[in-house]
């Protein structure tokens, strides 16, 4: 196991995207390790980009972590009830993030699928299990990630991204991102990167 240090996440978010695909996401809660692959990610490049909450330099409360350092946890609220779970690359003052779109349940599948569902893994359905992950607000519900993570050091030992050294090959397929009409030219940018046939992936 490598866990990823602070230089990784010191680069633009397209970059950084497309190389934490297949990379390991770790939260760990009451001596326990839920871990997803993460199948699916969409990048966010900043001030210049229509869809990023940073565009402009707009700067406020909740979106302050996304100008410090790289390698922090960025998450947020939408619709007023799911959380989102966001990568902070670059360097300090270069306010760029990477949503983690859709992760692959690899481990403690019970309690995962109990903070998702209320019940145990062997007790979901078919369409539970590949609900489990597929989508921002499923998996940080899943592995128990939410407002109280949000600045946490990815390089600390709580909430972590990890690259397996026996990590199999995949294709890797690039299309534009989802949910962002409102963002203009921004919408058609090919910017949101997911392994290719992985089941997980929120929309194909």
């Amino acid at each position: 196991m490598h866990k990823l240090q602070r230089e990784f996440y010191n680069r633009d978010s397209v970059t950084v995207a497309k190389e934490l695909l297949g990379k390991y996401l770790v939260h760990k809660v009451n001596g326990k390790e839920l871990i997803g692959k993460i199948a699916e990610v969409e990048a966010y490049m900043g001030p210049t980009d229509k869809a990023a909450h940073s565009y402009n330099n707009r700067r406020t409360d909740r979106n302050e972590v996304m100008y410090g350092l790289p390698g922090f946890a960025y998450v947020y609220i939408i619709y007023g009830m799911y959380n989102c779970v966001n990568v902070v690359v670059e360097e300090p003052g270069k306010p760029q993030a990477i949503l983690i779109r859709a992760v692959e349940p690899i481990s403690d599948l019970d309690e995962i699928s109990n903070y998702r569902y209320g019940k145990k893994y062997g007790q979901l359905s078919k369409r539970e299990i590949i609900g489990l992950t597929s989508g921002p607000g499923k998996l940080c519900k899943a592995l128990n990630i939410d407002r109280s993570q949000n600045g946490e050091d990815l390089c600390g030992d709580n909430l972590y991204i990890y690259e397996n050294e026996a990590a199999e090959e995949f294709e890797m397929v690039s299309t534009t991102r989802i949910n962002i009409d409102y963002a203009e030219e921004a919408r058609d940018f090919p910017w949101r990167f997911y392994i290719k046939g992985n089941s997980y992936v929120s929309k194909k």
